[in-house]
C-alpha cells in the first residue's frame, strides 16, 4: 500500500469514529499532555487502535489521540507525538500530521519542552516560535513528491504563520504572562547538548533547541496549513552555566508550566477565527 494509500486509509478510520469538520490540530509535547484532560466531550482513540499510526515510546507521551472542544473550539489533539530518535523514520514522524490534512485540519499548533540557549531565558519561561533551524540528518519531504501533498518546492519564508504570532502574544498579554519570541533548532536527539554545541547552535541564530517540532511543521507547510509552536523552557545552555540535565527534570519543568501554557492556549483559540 503507497504512503498515500495509507493516509487516507488512517483518516477514513478516524473520520468514522468521530466526524471531524474544521478542527485545530494540537501537538501536546513532553509533559504538557495534561491539557488534554480539559478536552470536553472527548472521544479518545489509543494509537494503538489507528491502523498505520506507530507508537509513542517516551515517556510523558501518552499516546492517546483525542477529539473534542476546547474552549469551544473543535480540536484534535494528539497526546504524545513520534520522534526521530525513537527509530522511527521520518516519513512515520509526520504521518499524523498528514493524517490531520486529511481530517479537514488547516490550522495547527505545536508544543514542546526545549532548552533555552538565550540569555534572557530562565526554566519555566515559554517561547512562541517565529522560526527554525532544520538539524535533523534528514528532511520530510525527501523523495519522489506526492502532489496531493503540496509542491515539490514548499515556500518557508514564513515557518510559523504571523498573525497567529501576533494573537498568542495578545493573549499572554492579557493573561499577565511573560512571553518571548525566538527561534527553534530542531535536533535529533537523543541525548542533551554538549557546551560547546550549546554555543554552536547560540551562534547560528537559536534561541531554543530540541528534539521535535521542526519535521513536523515542515509537513504541515507542505500541506498549505498555518502553524504556530510553544516551547516550554525546561532546562538552559547557556554559555557559562549549562548544567546537567535528565529527562524526568525535563518533564517536572514542563509540568510546573503546563498551567501557564495551557491558559494561553485556551484564550488563543477563539481568536483564529479572526485571521
Amino acid at each position: 500500500m503507497s504512503l498515500l494509500d495509507r493516509i487516507k486509509q488512517t483518516a477514513d478510520f478516524l473520520q468514522n469514529k468521530f466526524n471531524a469538520t474544521n478542527p485545530v490540530g494540537i501537538v501536546l509535547g513532553t509533559g504538557l499532555g495534561e491539557l488534554a484532560s480539559e478536552i470536553k466531550d472527548p472521544i479518545i482513540i489509543e494509537y494503538a487502535e489507528i491502523p498505520n499510526f506507530p507508537q509513542s515510546t517516551v515517556e510523558g507521551h501518552d499516546g492517546k489521540l483525542i477529539y473534542g472542544r476546547l474552549n469551544g473550539v473543535e480540536v484534535l489533539a494528539m497526546k504524545g507525538r513520534f520522534h526521530f530518535y525513537e527509530g522511527y523514520s521520518i516519513e512515520e514522524v509526520v504521518f499524523p500530521i498528514r493524517v490531520m490534512h486529511f481530517l479537514n485540519v488547516k490550522t495547527l499548533i505545536l508544543s514542546n519542552a526545549s532548552g533555552g540557549m538565550n540569555p534572557a531565558y530562565k526554566v519555566g519561561d515559554i517561547m512562541v516560535l517565529n522560526d527554525q533551524i532544520n538539524l535533523f540528518p534528514t528532511n520530510p519531504l525527501m523523495g519522489p513528491n506526492i502532489e496531493e501533498l503540496g509542491p515539490r518546492f514548499p515556500d518557508m519564508s514564513e515557518p510559523y504563520d504571523l498573525d497567529m504570532i501576533q494573537l498568542i502574544k495578545e493573549s499572554a498579554n492579557m493573561l499577565g504572562h511573560e512571553l518571548h519570541e525566538g527561534v527553534y533548532a530542531g535536533v535529533s536527539g537523543p541525548c542533551f547538548e554538549t557546551p560547546a554545541e550549546y554555543k554552536y547552535l547560540r551562534i547560528i541564530g537559536g534561541d531554543a533547541v530540541g528534539m521535535s517540532t521542526v519535521p513536523e511543521n515542515i509537513a504541515a507547510k507542505h500541506l498549505g496549513m498555518k502553524v504556530a509552536a510553544l516551547s516550554v523552557i525546561t532546562d538552559l545552555g547557556v554559555e557559562g552555566i549549562v548544567e546537567t540535565v535528565s529527562h524526568e527534570e525535563v518533564q517536572l519543568a514542563a509540568q510546573n508550566a503546563e498551567p501557564k501554557l495551557a491558559s494561553i492556549v485556551k484564550r488563543f483559540l477563539p481568536k483564529l477565527t479572526t485571521i
